[in-house]
């Protein structure tokens, strides 16, 4: 991150140094800390963050029916994209576990 002011530059240099020194390979002094329970694992989580924020956008007395439709819009596609996406990793799990069991039983077979 390039920076004008040599005080400001030196500062974050500083910081990362001090990041790397700790072990910590993947955050940079800018990025934001997440506590564990923001961090997000499954298709699951991500749909429970944005029923929560949906419902968080439609209670907002100072946000204007355009803001909201707007908001409540994008995060509907984007939900519609993480079902998706969980739909598509069930039916690759089942296709795998088929899979492994048809190899064990053909492996079965063979063994006997």
């Amino acid at each position: 991150m390039p920076y004008t002011d040599p005080g400001t530059a030196r500062e974050y240099q500083r910081e990362y140094r001090r990041l790397r020194r700790a072990g910590d390979t993947c955050t940079t002094p800018g990025t934001t800390p997440l506590p564990a329970e923001f961090r997000l694992r499954t298709a699951t989580d991500v749909l429970l963050l944005i029923e929560e924020q949906i419902d968080a956008v439609r209670a907002d007395e100072e946000a204007g029916a355009l803001e909201k439709a707007r908001c409540v819009g994008y995060l509907a596609a984007v939900s519609l994209k993480v079902i998706e996406a969980g739909v598509v990793a069930a039916r690759v799990d089942a296709l795998e576990k088929a899979l492994k069991t048809r190899s064990e039983a053909t492996n079965g077979h063979k063994a006997a």
